[in-house]
C-alpha cells in the first residue's frame, strides 16, 4: 500500500489509503441524477456488515496551475462514498476514516464513469431469492437481520424469502422466459410444490395470468373475511392445527383458511357451546337447524321495575339538556346522543322475554349470522308441545274448513238450539256479513289487517274473527340454504323484529293496537303481513305455471330489480347449471369472443372464469327476470 502523502503522485493502479473528508465526487462523473436516499441507506447496511468489498476509483485533484489539492476526485463508487458520509451521520465513523481507494489516471474518468453504470449485468431475480434463502437456512438468519445486512426492510426479504420456495421447476421456467415475475408472485399462495406444478400444467395459455393462478390457488380456501372464520377466528382456528395462507405481494385482507372442513368443525364446535349456554337459561330445546313446523311466540312484556323507571327519566332528562345546551352539534354530543338512544332502547328491549313457563316447553335456533356472529332465534314450539285447544279460534284462523283437532263448545243461550239449525242462521249471517262488509272498505280494511297481524306475530290466542284467510308464510330455507342472511333476508328479519317490539309495549289487545295506527303505519304494517305470504317458489309439486312464473305479476308492478339482491358466482348458479348454459350467459353478458375463450375449459375452471367475466354487467338468469320463462336447459355433447 503506498502511504497517503505519497497519494498525488503514486502510480496508476495502485490503492491508497485516503480520510473520507478528502474525497470529492468527480465533475467529470457521467452520472448527474443523484442516488436515492433509500439505495445510499442500503449501500451504508451492507458496508456496515461486510466492509467496502470494492475501493472507489479516484484521480487527484489539480489545482489551476496543475499542482495537487491534497483532494483526490472519486470517479467511480461516488455511491460508496455517499453511504460512508451517511455512516459518518449515523456516528459509526469519523469524517477522517481512512478509505481505501484506487488510482486512476490514465483512463479518461467521464468514459469509466459511464463504463462503469452501463457495462454491468444485474443477478437474475431468481438467484438473488435462492440466495437470500441459503442465507436463512445455512446461516440462521432471520428475516430482521438479512434485512439490515442488505439494507433493505424485513418485509422485502420476507417477499423474497416466500419467492423462493416456489418450486424449482417452475423457478427455472421463470428464468428461461417461460414465466413472469407477477405469476411466480401468485404461485407463493401455497408452499405445496406439488400443488404449484400440477395447477400450471393444467392451466391453458390463456388463462395463466396473475389472477387466474390466484383464483384457482384460493378456489377451495375460506377468505379470511367469510362469516365462518369471523367466527371461528384466525388464533382460535391456528390453535386446532389450521394454516393461513397468505399473499406477501397483495392485500388478502387476512389470508385464507386452508382447511375448510377443520373450519366448519370449529363453528359446529361453537355454536353447540352456545346452544348449551341457552338450554342453561331454562328453554326446552336448542336446534342449529330450521325446522319449519315450529310456531313462533310472540314474547311477553313486563312492566318496567322502579329502578329502570327511574333511569329512563334520567335518560330523558338528559337529552332534553343536551339538545338545548348546544347550539353547534359537536361529535362529543352526537357520540352521547347516540349512547342515550341506545341504553333507551336496550331498557325497552328488557321488558320483552319470555316466562319460565313458556321456556320449558319452546326452544329456538342457534346459528351463524352473516356477519360472523352468532343469531340466536327464540321462542318457538314444536307442535307436540302446543297446548290443548282453550276455546279461542287459533285451529281456524288460516285453516279454512275445521282443522279437526278441537270441538268447539257451545255458547251460553244457543244450547236449545240444534246444530242444523244454528249452522242455517249463521250461513244467512255469513251472507249479509259478506254483503255488508263488501260495502264498508275502512271495516274490511282494519279486519284485514287484524287477522294478518295477529297470525304474523303469534297473537292467534283469543283473536275472534270470522275471515278466512290462509296467511302461511313460506319457508324458503329448504329451496336456499342460508337464503335468510342475504340482504332481503336481513331486511324483512329487521322489520318484522321492529314491529313486534311495537306491538309487544302497546297498552291493550291486539285490535285496539291495530285500530290505533295511523293511516301510514296501518298501511305498512299491512304491507309487511302480506309481504310474508308470498310464495313465488317454483317447485315441480305445484304443477304448471301457464303464462310466466309465479310472481311475474307482482314483480312487475313492483319494478323488481334483482340485481340489488343476488349476483351470478360459480357458487350460486355458474357452477350448478351445464356448460352450454355458462357459454350461454358469457356470450349474453359479454361476448361471443369472450365465450369462445372458454369453450375447453373444465367445468370447475369456466365457471369460476364466468363469474370474474359477468362481474358488474348486470345479468341475470331467466327466472330472476321480469316476465321471462324460463328455457329448456342447453344441452352439451360433453361435460
Amino acid at each position: 500500500m503506498t502511504d497517503i502523502q505519497n497519494a498525488a503522485t503514486a502510480q496508476n493502479g495502485a490503492e491508497v489509503f485516503i480520510p473520507l473528508n478528502r474525497l470529492k465526487k468527480s465533475p467529470k462523473n457521467a452520472r448527474k441524477t443523484p442516488h436515492r436516499p433509500e439505495d445510499i441507506a442500503a449501500l451504508a447496511a451492507s458496508i456496515e456488515a461486510k466492509t467496502m468489498l470494492q475501493p472507489p476509483v479516484v484521480e487527484p485533484e489539480m489545482d489551476e496551475a496543475g499542482a495537487p489539492t491534497g483532494f483526490f476526485l472519486v470517479t467511480i463508487g461516488e455511491g460508496r462514498r455517499q453511504a460512508q458520509l451517511l455512516r459518518v451521520k449515523q456516528k459509526r465513523i469519523k469524517k477522517t476514516e481512512p478509505i481505501r481507494c484506487r488510482i486512476d489516471t490514465e483512463n479518461d474518468a467521464h468514459e469509466i464513469s459511464l463504463d462503469e453504470n452501463v457495462t454491468r449485468f444485474a443477478m437474475h431475480p431468481a438467484d438473488q431469492f435462492e440466495a437470500f434463502r441459503r442465507l436463512a437456512e445455512e446461516r440462521g438468519f432471520g428475516p430482521e437481520e438479512i434485512a439490515a445486512r442488505f439494507g433493505v426492510t424485513p418485509a422485502v426479504v420476507r417477499q423474497r424469502l416466500k419467492l423462493a420456495s416456489v418450486s424449482p421447476r417452475l423457478l427455472q421456467t421463470y428464468r428461461d422466459g417461460g414465466m413472469s415475475l407477477e405469476q411466480v408472485m401468485a404461485f407463493t399462495l401455497t408452499d405445496d410444490s406439488a400443488r404449484q406444478e400440477a395447477l400450471w400444467e393444467s392451466l391453458p395459455q390463456w388463462d395463466r395470468d396473475p389472477q387466474a393462478i390466484r383464483r384457482h390457488l384460493t378456489r377451495d380456501r375460506v377468505r379470511s373475511s367469510d362469516s365462518r372464520a369471523v367466527f371461528v377466528g384466525a388464533a382460535a382456528y391456528q390453535e386446532a392445527g389450521g394454516v393461513i395462507e397468505r399473499d406477501l405481494f397483495a392485500d388478502d385482507r387476512g389470508g385464507w383458511f386452508a382447511d375448510p372442513a377443520l373450519l366448519d368443525s370449529l363453528v359446529r364446535e361453537k355454536l353447540e357451546r352456545i346452544s348449551e349456554e341457552v338450554l342453561a337459561d331454562g328453554w326446552k330445546w336448542v336446534a342449529l337447524e330450521p325446522d319449519p313446523g315450529c310456531a313462533r311466540l310472540a314474547p311477553e312484556v313486563r312492566d318496567l321495575t322502579s329502578e329502570e323507571i327511574e333511569r329512563l327519566a334520567e335518560l330523558v332528562q338528559e337529552r332534553e339538556a343536551l339538545q338545548e345546551s348546544h347550539g353547534e352539534w359537536d361529535d362529543e354530543a352526537e357520540a352521547r346522543w347516540t349512547g342515550i338512544e341506545e341504553e333507551v332502547q336496550a331498557l325497552h328491549a328488557a321488558r320483552r322475554g319470555f316466562s319460565p313457563e313458556v321456556k320449558a316447553r319452546a326452544g329456538g335456533f342457534v346459528s351463524l349470522g352473516r356477519d360472523g356472529r352468532a343469531s340466536i332465534d327464540l321462542g318457538y314450539v314444536r307442535a307436540e308441545d302446543q297446548p290443548p285447544y282453550d276455546g279461542s279460534l287459533e285451529t281456524e284462523v288460516g285453516g279454512g274448513e275445521s282443522s279437526g283437532t278441537a270441538t268447539k263448545p257451545k255458547e251460553p243461550g244457543r244450547s236449545s238450539l240444534s246444530d242444523k239449525l244454528v249452522a242455517d242462521l249463521t250461513a244467512h249471517r255469513t251472507l249479509a256479513l259478506q254483503d255488508a262488509l263488501a260495502q264498508n272498505p275502512d271495516v274490511a280494511f282494519i279486519e284485514v289487517l287484524h287477522l294478518l297481524t295477529a297470525t304474523t306475530f303469534g297473537r292467534r290466542h283469543g283473536t275472534a274473527t270470522c275471515l278466512r284467510l290462509r296467511t302461511d308464510a313460506p319457508f324458503l330455507d329448504r329451496h336456499a340454504a342460508g337464503i335468510g342472511e342475504s340482504r332481503a333476508g336481513c331486511a324483512v328479519r329487521a322489520r318484522h323484529e321492529a314491529w313486534e317490539g311495537r306491538i309487544a309495549e302497546a297498552e291493550g289487545d291486539l285490535r285496539t293496537f291495530v285500530e290505533g295506527l295511523s293511516r301510514d303505519d296501518a298501511m305498512a304494517l299491512l304491507a309487511h303481513c302480506v309481504s310474508l305470504t308470498v310464495n313465488a317458489v317454483e317447485t315441480t309439486d305445484r304443477g304448471s305455471w301457464e303464462g310466466g312464473l309465479p310472481g311475474d305479476a307482482l314483480a312487475e308492478a313492483l319494478s323488481l330489480d334483482m340485481t340489488t339482491y343476488w349476483t351470478p358466482t360459480a357458487e350460486t348458479y355458474f357452477g350448478r347449471v351445464s356448460k352450454g348454459r355458462i357459454l350461454e350467459a358469457v356470450t349474453e353478458a359479454v361476448s361471443e369472443d369472450a365465450a369462445r375463450r372458454l369453450e375447453s375449459a373444465k367445468k370447475a375452471d369456466m365457471a369460476e372464469a364466468a363469474e370474474q367475466l359477468v362481474a358488474g354487467t348486470g345479468w341475470l338468469p331467466e327466472p330472476l327476470r321480469t316476465g321471462v320463462a324460463v328455457k329448456e336447459d342447453v344441452p352439451l355433447a360433453a361435460e
